[in-house]
């Protein structure tokens, strides 16, 4: 048995690209990682990672084909998605406007937020975002011929979940360290409003486009 693994590099390059360039999933753990810290992060990363897999499994199996010929489910994943992602933004926009002295404050009388609580997060905000499904389209397409066959389709599916888990996680790793937090909280008003424009840029993108 033999593989192409020029092609493989191609398509695994081409999964990189789209999954560790700056978006709303990136954005968010980059924030928990900075301002609650490491475990946090990599669980909300986790809600992700899963997300991740519910799509990439969606792509291999054929089953986006079929979503992809209703129109009104994606219409309502639009939807809502968007709306999420706009609702993101208003918080992040709002924190961006808070002095620290109040964020502080806020930070000491609210609930801890649970394990579960930041897993859902991160699924729900990687479910929710079309874009997150017609990436693993694309990178499926780009991966499978005519001649594919079920190994090629589980090497993959296999290279694409290791390097999900490595980008991901090495976000909350890497953002949660200590010269990172110094740095979060010197530069806090900017990280959280260029969270605001990220999340309402791609909610308004979701909202508006026509795919």
């Amino acid at each position: 048995m033999s593989f192409d693994f020029h092609h493989l590099l191609l398509v695994f390059t081409a999964y990189i690209v789209g999954a560790a360039s700056p978006g709303p999933s990136n954005m968010r753990i980059m924030g928990v990682a900075m301002h609650q810290g490491r475990k946090p992060a990599l669980i909300l990363a986790a809600g992700v990672i899963s997300g991740s897999f519910f799509w990439g499994s969606m792509a291999a199996t054929g089953v986006s084909a079929i979503l992809l010929q209703f129109t009104q489910a994606l219409f309502v994943l639009k939807i809502v998605g968007g709306a999420y992602l706009l609702f993101l933004a208003l918080k992040a926009g709002r924190s961006a406007l808070t002095p620290d002295e109040q964020i502080e404050k806020a930070l000491a009388a609210a609930p801890t937020v649970s394990g579960f609580g930041l897993y859902r997060r991160g699924l729900l905000m990687h479910l929710t975002n079309p874009k997150a499904l017609l990436g693993w389209i694309a990178t499926m397409t780009l991966g499978l011929g005519p001649q594919a066959t079920p190994e090629t389709v589980v090497i993959i599916l296999a290279g694409c979940a290791v390097l999900s888990i490595t980008i991901f996680c090495g976000y909350a790793i890497v953002f949660s360290t200590a010269p990172m937090i110094r740095g979060y909280r010197r530069a806090r008003g900017w990280i959280e409003g260029t969270l605001a424009l990220v999340f309402g840029a791609a909610g308004f993108r979701l909202l508006f486009s026509r795919t």
